[in-house]
């Protein structure tokens, strides 16, 4: 069901605002590089007349544990009318699988013409109402309060971004609006919490073929936990009676030569849940797991490989009330494009999940992403607009 849209709400330009996702989605910026993308922002920033003064890019890729070549891009103007600070944010960086990204239109949707790499709208839709937000207020003169306008860099490797930006540098936002995600009738009020889980396993090199008794394979060693996380019902889809969660083991990097016991792999994995007790518990399975596969293998020694199990806590659930000013901000906004507002809870993580547990309660609200981090991803040229239209909205604050 739709609703009539009201011709006082200022408008956007449909043609600039898709010739500018499409430029963006074409430019490469994985996690850690993002400093293309960031560029071309600053360019059209500058290019609209705003002040350099109100521009930063900060240095939280030296607080990341990632590293990476460039900082969060932060811009924050003082208002033209009075009210609140609203902040409107997204992340500017996309999974590798997007570099190479070539977009072209298909009928309702952009996809990738080169169907070897995702498209990259997630989450530079995002990233492009952003801009065009401060764009089609300096273009038709919109009166707009105190604005911030964040791209934070790094979120799909552990919203990095968010997490360590300095919260001065935003100007203390009291109305904040994260745009990521698929349908722009939805209100994101809440997501679910993640562990990053890295394991070194050391095992004894051997000759495979001489005395392959004498050695570890920290190959099998992995083999074996993994087969019992899957037969025991602790990776993927975790269901254990009313507790819900999911894992994945994600990357094994090991051995060099087929003549050798393997001595050492590297493997990653994740687990997540939006209750906080059941990820500890996902966590310590796939940690024991290890441990018991470790104890399992010795060599004709009685010797054995050794686990070095290490989690992080990417980010932790969350769930704003529907009474939050900024989910009930956006639901208005949102129906004042003709659109009934629906609220969602997310099973992966946003930047908002960081942003709400440093005091920013942050909603998320799509922005016609659809099958991201696939090859068949796609923007929803409709939905996208609605979108834009939706951020204007809320940076002027005309709802």
């Amino acid at each position: 069901m739709t609703h009539s849209v009201s011709p006082a709400l200022p408008d956007i330009d449909r043609s600039a605002a898709l010739r500018r996702v499409v430029e963006m989605m074409a430019i490469p910026g994985k996690s850690c590089q993002e400093g293309r993308i960031v560029e071309f922002v600053r360019d059209r920033l500058a290019q609209a007349g705003i002040s350099g003064s109100a521009v930063s890019v900060d240095s939280v890729n030296r607080k990341s544990p990632a590293g990476g070549e460039v900082g969060n891009l932060i811009v924050k103007l003082p208002g033209t009318k009075r009210g609140p600070r609203r902040l409107l944010m997204a992340h500017v960086d996309t999974v590798p699988l997007c570099v190479g990204s070539q977009p072209v239109r298909r009928g309702p949707v952009v996809v990738s013409r080169d169907r070897r790499t995702a498209l990259g709208a997630d989450d530079r839709a995002g990233a492009s109402i952003v801009l065009g937000a401060i764009l089609e207020i300096v273009r038709q003169d919109l009166p707009h309060p105190p604005l911030t306008l964040f791209w934070p860099v790094q979120e799909e490797i552990g919203l990095y971004g968010a997490r360590f930006v300095s919260l001065p540098k935003l100007g203390r936002p009291q109305l904040c609006f994260n745009f990521d995600s698929s349908g722009p009738e939805f209100a994101i009020v809440g997501a679910t919490g993640g562990y990053s889980i890295g394991i070194e396993i050391d095992g004894i090199a051997s000759h495979a073929g001489v005395h392959p008794e004498r050695g570890v394979s920290a190959i099998a060693i992995a083999s074996r936990a993994i087969a019992d996380l899957v037969s025991n019902g602790w990776h993927g889809l975790v269901v254990k009676g009313r507790n819900l969660g999911t894992s994945n083991v994600g990357f094994i990097q090991a051995g060099e030569a087929t003549n050798v016991v393997t001595p050492h792999l590297t493997l990653r994995a994740e687990v997540r849940s939006h209750d906080p007790k059941f990820r500890s518990r996902l966590r310590d399975e796939f940690r024991k797991a290890f441990e018991r596969a470790a104890h399992s293998l010795p060599n004709d020694d009685g010797k054995r490989g050794r686990i070095h199990f290490s989690a992080d806590l990417k980010y932790e659930s969350f769930h704003l009330s529907e009474s939050e000013p900024c989910v009930e901000t956006a639901q208005k906004a949102i129906a004042a494009v003709g659109l009934d507002a629906q609220i969602r809870i997310a099973n992966g993580g946003l930047d908002a999940n960081w942003m709400s547990a440093r005091g920013l309660p942050t909603v998320t609200i799509g922005c016609g992403q659809q099958n991201p981090h696939t090859v068949e991803e796609s923007l929803h040229i409709e939905s996208y607009l609605q979108a834009c239209r939706i951020g204007l909205l809320l940076a002027t604050a005309a709802v």
